[in-house]
């Protein structure tokens, strides 16, 4: 049996917009673990998972809040997108409504309008303009 070649990890990541307050604003999480800063919430894709599945888990884990997968946004994969290393990163579109709060890799998370989010880690500043660039008001 030939060995697999070696390819990079997979990440699920989601923006969570909220349909319950007014201007569907954004999750972000605040990072427990390096790299520090706030992201999107998500994280790697289990053995046996789906990517769409380990969104939605990563967003309950993550914030506590049970998401309503919208769609596929973008597949991010420049090798330099994550200091950690060379990463794939799946990004979907989902709807959610309560009060998230921060658990499992999120030291904090906070509602932002996506217009104005705090410095971002990773790529998802990019992920974000292109989110907005189609989102429609």
């Amino acid at each position: 049996m030939m060995a697999a070649p070696p390819t990079p990890p997979v990440a699920a990541d989601m923006i969570i917009e909220m349909v319950d307050r007014p201007g569907r604003p954004i999750v972000l999480i605040k990072r427990r673990f390096p790299p520090p800063g706030w992201a999107l919430p998500g994280g790697f894709v289990e053995i046996g998972e789906t990517v769409e599945a380990a969104a939605v888990r990563e967003a309950r884990e993550e914030t506590g809040l049970e998401v309503e997968l919208l769609g596929l946004l973008g597949v991010y994969s420049d090798p330099a997108r994550d200091p950690r290393g060379h990463t794939v990163g799946i990004v979907y579109i989902g709807h959610a409504r309560g009060e998230p709060a921060a658990a499992d890799d999120a030291a904090a998370v906070i509602v932002v309008d996506p217009r104005s989010p705090p410095p971002l880690a990773f790529d998802h500043a990019r992920i974000l303009r292109d989110y907005l660039a189609r989102r429609a008001d």
